[in-house]
């Protein structure tokens, strides 16, 4: 009777101490959210050619006769985000992240940062990151939307309505503790509504 009640004790005392254990990451990471604060375009480029400069697009024989030989017209572009926590969250560090972009009409793109990432509550890291995608590439019918898409890009500084964005985090070093990726921290997807607010989504 002794040795068993000895031993319900042990266990007893273990399980405490695993839920001790458990408490800390689940209280503090189940909460985890990345907050995407802003979304802005920068540094439209069609070809050889820069929309911010001006380029216009109206009249696309040049940019057509420029590319044909090469069987390509790229089309580049910078996302400038605003990456942050919510308020009241301690401070992490994030081994980068990976990232998908889709846009209407285009075929979906994706990435890597892979630049550590400081993330505060209130103070927002600010990044950039690489959009390419080539228009005769997947479909030659298709180049005068897609020039009239990155030029709406570089116009209005930001995603057509309809785009989602989808950021998976890396692995998190804080509260003297580190989780791997995909362990307690979901994927962040938003969408882009119709006057450019961002619309998260569960």
């Amino acid at each position: 009777m002794l040795y068993a009640a000895r031993r319900w004790i042990i266990l007893l005392g273990v399980a405490s101490l695993l839920t001790g254990c458990l408490a800390l990451p689940q209280t503090g990471l189940f909460a985890f959210r990345l907050a995407v604060t802003s979304l802005g375009i920068e540094d439209v480029r069609i070809g050889p050619y820069s929309v911010n400069a001006g380029l216009d697009t109206s009249d696309l024989t040049s940019l057509i006769a420029s590319s044909l030989g090469a069987g390509s017209l790229p089309i580049q572009a910078t996302i400038a985000m605003g990456l942050g926590l919510p308020v009241g969250m301690p401070p992490v560090e994030m081994a980068g992240f990976r990232w998908s972009l889709d846009m209407p009409g285009v075929d979906p793109v994706q990435g890597q940062y892979k630049q550590d990432v400081t993330l505060t509550s209130g103070n927002d890291a600010n990044l950039r990151l690489p959009v390419a995608f080539d228009v005769l590439a997947t479909d030659p019918q298709r180049m005068t939307p897609m020039l009239e898409l990155a030029s709406q890009l570089a116009t209005q500084g930001e995603l057509p309505a309809g785009s989602e964005l989808a950021i998976t985090p890396g692995d998190l070093r804080g509260l003297g503790m580190k989780l791997p990726s995909g362990l307690l921290t979901p994927k962040t997807r938003l969408n882009v509504g119709a006057d450019g607010q961002l619309v998260p989504q569960h």
